[in-house]
């Protein structure tokens, strides 16, 4: 009984998990189209549901029923494979994200608010999100498509343009909390957020992930008024799908990562608000976070290739390690 208990509970844990990042999923894309549109002063979905609060679940109907299209001269197994390449990569990180400091008990079973804590946690989840660079890349080129591997190879540019300095800019958080562990990292901001000890690597982290992410200002491997589609200009169906949810879900991931490193995750901001509980005080972080994302890609317009590159490299990276070496100085100082 208790060996079945031991299986269950952690098997439930990621089913609830993985439920709640998928159905976040799905709903961050009505979000989205809703504040763009209120933005732009328009209504955007109406139609399906009370003010379209249905619409992702008719979509999600929509491209599971709909055809499935390979191209003549495409690679056929690269082209099937590279869809869940990008997507699973984006939904294990999840298995190292805290979301609460307290264990729930339901019904005699003990759950934790995270999967696993991992001592490397933060390694982990950039190992794994790195693999997903693999799946666009591969997609482009298994296309057999002109604008399809322009697309996967601008794609695989900007990955190691940004990522590097993504990378760097998480340093000085590490080395205020002494430890690799997502747990511990947030309970190193008991007192105060690294935030305000960390604000230049905060704005270098926000920028590079909307670029490895993909997203205005920085969607060039799928800029439609010069690739089409880019990298999935001839995926249909499910797998065109596949390459949609993983782009939402690696924003809802770094959204969690950001909250997590700079924002204090489940801490409140002041202790009277310590009522609330640590939950829905992390939700609030992501969500701020995420509406920044749709707000950017709302308010600003896409920039050129070539200025993308060159911020990546002579600015990002250069601000990235003076912020190491500062705050490296600044703490051999004050810790002797």
């Amino acid at each position: 009984m208790e060996i079945g208990l031991k299986i269950l509970v952690p098997l439930i844990e990621i089913s609830v998990v993985l439920g709640i990042v998928l159905f976040h999923v799905a709903y961050i894309t009505y979000f989205e189209r809703k504040i763009l549109s209120h933005m732009q002063d328009r209504l955007g979905p109406m139609e399906v549901g009370p003010h379209g609060l249905l619409q992702p679940i008719a979509d999600g109907l929509k491209l599971f029923f709909k055809e499935d299209i390979i191209p003549a001269g495409a690679d056929k197994i690269i082209f099937s494979i590279a869809p869940i390449i990008v997507l699973v990569p984006a939904l294990i990180g999840f298995a190292v994200i805290p979301f609460a400091k307290e264990s729930i008990t339901i019904f005699g079973l003990t759950f934790k608010p995270f999967i696993t804590d991992i001592n490397i946690g933060i390694l982990y989840i950039f190992a794994f999100a790195s693999i997903g660079a693999y799946g666009v890349i591969l997609g482009g080129w298994a296309s057999n498509s002109k604008y399809a591997l322009l697309g996967g190879l601008r794609a695989g540019a900007q990955m190691v343009s940004y990522e590097l300095a993504l990378g760097l800019s998480i340093i000085g958080v590490l080395l205020l909390s002494q430890s690799l562990s997502m747990v511990q990292i947030v309970e190193a901001q008991n007192r105060i957020w690294f935030v305000l000890l960390q604000p230049v690597a905060f704005v270098i982290y926000v920028i590079c992930a909307v670029a490895e992410t993909n997203r205005l200002p920085f969607d060039m491997p799928e800029a439609e008024s010069e690739l089409v589609a880019g990298f999935f200009t001839e995926y249909s169906g499910m797998r065109f799908s596949f390459f949609f949810l993983a782009e939402y879900a690696n924003m809802i991931l770094v959204s969690c990562i950001a909250a997590i490193l700079f924002l204090g995750g489940w801490h409140a901001p002041f202790k009277f608000l310590e009522f609330i509980p640590p939950t829905i005080w992390f939700i609030l972080k992501v969500y701020f976070i995420l509406f920044f994302f749709i707000w950017i890609r709302g308010t600003l317009p896409r920039v050129r290739y070539d200025q993308l590159m060159k911020f990546g490299w002579k600015v990002m990276i250069p601000l990235s390690l003076a912020n190491i070496i500062v705050t490296s100085i600044v703490l051999y100082i004050v810790r002797g």
